[in-house]
């Protein structure tokens, strides 16, 4: 397969007047793409850049968040309360700082569901290969910044709703720690387990906006992550090609100094991710009850809540109990002396759209359940995580590595991930699904 390296720069990087170029045509970008990959419910007209030091940034956001003047949908037919609480400010801040909003992009059906299909609006396509899924539950955040049409895009995580995307588009996320990036007038799904984070196609591009997010009263710890462990049960568990990708970027990051070693720890993270389980199906149904009844969403959903009902609030409140006892433990056994650990983020390929769409023959329910095993377990424990791209599979798709730090080691993390970047060109790559529509990325 021929890859197209992409010979745009990262943004902080860029002169003000290429800055200038590449805003005044994220809005025609992603029009033009719009019927190919379905990416955004709504984009902006006639938004003017204010002054500001990120010089017009081009941004989308999640449709699940609310402002003064829009009301998401998220992911519904129509827009919708679903649930939330007041208006965000997060917007606010990269708008006061310069950025330029170009749209809003599409969900699942209340952000619940890992592939990124959607029986009302339909499911955003892959960049890379239209036939595969983009991810979910912030899939027109990634496809939006995987074919150039954002340069950072908001999205949610709450069982890895951001690192799933990142992996199947080929792009970064950065999942912060719980609790660092304020989730107030953002649509909720289990609020244990809810953050709010940030895609784009390298850690450089993120920088300026991840700093803006940051809330002052939890900043996260600055450092170095000098000592890792690499899960290796993790990487067995994976399929092959998925393995021979990772263990590239395994190479990036012993490449960039940081001291490796292995450990196993899929039994704890399998005991982590069944309180996981249990209080995102819970929190979601209670969170979201009065959908059970909603014929307007889709059958499959509707069982899924419905499913979370069925879990009752003692069994809830055991495990939302035991995350301080399990982040204990688990650093302690898992983390050891270590910064950071290391795992994929998805232990297998990126699988074809016909096999998460509950209408089709070829439904996995199964492939739906794998495409969170690695992640689930960090909402859990409250940690932050950054996903970055490691090469590609088989099958031309995409593969994400997953580096896992303690908690509020959200600027070591990133800077890790901007160091390994600077050595690797996996997050540079043009998608091949719509290099022939982008040709003024290759230009700039």
């Amino acid at each position: 397969m021929a890859l197209t390296v992409a010979r745009i720069a990262d943004w902080p990087t860029l002169d003000a007047a290429l800055r200038r170029k590449i805003s005044s045509t994220a809005v025609e970008r992603a029009r033009r793409l719009e019927p190919r990959l379905n990416a955004f419910v709504a984009l902006e007209e006639g938004l003017v850049p204010v002054e500001g030091y990120l010089g017009g940034l081009p941004y989308a956001a999640k449709d699940m968040f609310r402002t003064p003047s829009h009301r998401p949908t998220g992911g519904l037919a129509i827009p919708s309360d679903a649930a939330i609480a007041g208006e965000t400010d997060l917007l606010a801040r990269l708008d006061g700082a310069g950025a330029r909003r170009i749209g809003f992009t599409g969900l699942p059906e209340l952000a619940y569901e890992p592939s990124g299909y959607n029986h009302a609006r339909g499911r955003v396509r892959n960049p890379w290969n239209l036939d595969f899924i983009a991810g979910g539950s912030s899939s027109g955040s990634a496809a939006a910044v995987a074919s150039g049409s954002a340069v950072v895009a908001f999205g949610s995580d709450t069982a890895g709703s951001l690192r799933i995307p990142a992996h199947c588009c080929g792009i970064t996320a950065w999942k912060p720690t719980y609790g660092v990036v304020a989730t107030t007038g953002a649509m909720p799904l289990a609020p244990t387990l809810d953050t709010i984070g940030l895609l784009a196609r390298s850690v450089r591009d993120m920088q300026e906006a991840a700093n803006l997010l940051i809330a002052d009263d939890a900043p996260a710890a600055s450092g170095t992550i000098a000592h890792a462990r690499v899960i290796t049960d993790c990487f067995a568990a994976a399929e092959q090609p998925i393995r021979q990708a990772c263990h590239q970027g395994v190479g990036s990051i012993e490449a960039s100094g940081t001291r490796l070693e292995s450990c196993t720890a899929l039994a704890d993270i399998e005991t982590v991710d069944a309180h996981a389980l249990v209080i995102l199906q819970a929190e979601a149904a209670r969170v979201h009850r009065a959908r059970t009844q909603d014929l307007n969403i889709a059958p499959v959903l509707r069982k899924r809540l419905a499913k979370g009902l069925a879990i009752d609030d003692a069994t809830l409140a055991t495990s939302i109990a035991m995350r301080e006892t399990l982040s204990h433990d688990f650093t302690a056994r898992v983390f050891g002396a270590a910064d950071a650990i290391i795992l994929p983020v998805m232990a297998i390929r990126v699988p074809r759209a016909i096999e998460t769409n509950p209408a089709a023959d070829e439904f996995s329910p199964a492939t739906l359940y794998a495409l969170s095993r690695f992640t689930r377990f960090v909402n859990m424990l409250g940690f932050p995580a950054i996903a970055l791209p490691a090469g590609f599979d088989d099958r031309g798709l995409p593969v994400a590595l997953q580096i896992v730090g303690r908690a509020r080691t959200d600027l070591a993390l990133l800077a890790l991930g901007q160091t390994i970047q600077d050595r690797s060109h996996w997050h540079a790559r043009i998608p091949d699904a719509v290099a022939d529509a982008v040709t003024d990325l290759t230009e700039l």
